[in-house]
């Protein structure tokens, strides 16, 4: 894997992966990319964290460990408690998702990500770092990630493979939304051990960006993946999350990113011009 860098222009990208400065960046040739180093912003303080890594130890116990019924009824009891406390003091709707600084550190980029978000109980999560244009990490998965016995679950593997990629692409300055991944499973990966990961991007033409990265036990390369990732401006994301989003404050902070990088396609009061298309974004 070649892993290159942003074109020039400033990078920029949305929560949701998607450019912040438009189609009409230069595609020449590649300069290295950010090199974020040190620890994610906010390790070890955010109460979320905390509380995201203690459940991801009642998951494990759930799936995996022999507990007699009695004290599953007791737990049950108490976890619907914390559920209910939780709820009581939560406030309406959903909060704010932060946009991801591609001049950052990359574990940063996604906090509630299933793979690598330390405030997701049930990412594992994966930990990366940008090294030298491309991302390098490491992961251990439990028994919550099982497929066949003693192996990770060759889905998982794939929804691992989809973010790191993707983060890879935002470290880049190369930001896009998944077209084909296409994963090769070239051994089993272990459960409960400690594997590498990596993953850069590689090319792009036009708004086709081709992303690589592999999974090794020890110098056991386990599973590898390349990806097409599709450019795609606020504006088309706005069309099509505007036709399924489920709040109205999601929509808005969506639009307000575009607006930010000028690429607001649509009125301030909402709705998808009916002459538009409804075709996948991936194509």
């Amino acid at each position: 894997m070649t892993p290159g860098g942003a074109p020039e222009g400033p990078p920029g990208v949305s929560d949701f992966g998607i450019s912040a400065v438009g189609p009409a960046r230069g595609h020449g040739e590649p300069k290295a990319g950010p090199a974020p180093g040190g620890a994610p912003a906010g390790a070890g303080e955010d109460p979320r964290f905390a509380l995201a890594a203690a459940l991801r130890r009642v998951i494990s116990a759930v799936v995996a460990a022999p507990i007699d019924d009695d004290s599953l009824r007791a737990a049950t009891g108490r976890a619907e408690a914390l559920a209910d406390d939780l709820e009581a003091v939560a406030g309406r709707g959903r909060r704010p998702r932060a946009q991801p600084d591609p001049t950052g550190h990359p574990q940063d980029f996604f906090p509630s990500s299933p793979v690598i978000g330390f405030a997701n109980p049930i990412a594992p999560p994966v930990t990366v770092e940008a090294v030298d244009g491309a991302l390098r990490g490491e992961a251990s998965f439990d028994y919550q990630y099982e497929g066949p016995p003693t192996c990770v679950h060759g889905g998982v593997i794939a929804l691992v493979f989809d973010e790191l990629l993707g983060a890879a692409n935002i470290a880049a300055g190369q930001p896009g939304m998944t077209g084909t991944l296409t994963i090769r499973y070239r051994r089993p990966t272990p459960l409960r051990r400690p594997l590498r990961v990596e993953a850069g991007f590689v090319s792009r033409e036009g708004r086709k960006i081709t992303t690589r990265g592999a999974i090794f036990d020890g110098d056991e390369l386990t599973a590898e993946a390349e990806g097409l990732f599709i450019e795609l401006v606020p504006d088309r994301f706005i069309e099509s999350v505007s036709r399924h989003a489920v709040a109205a404050d999601v929509l808005a902070q969506i639009r307000a990113d575009a607006e930010r990088a000028r690429h607001a396609g649509l009125p301030a009061t909402g709705g998808v011009p009916a002459e538009e298309g409804t075709g996948s974004e991936g194509g």
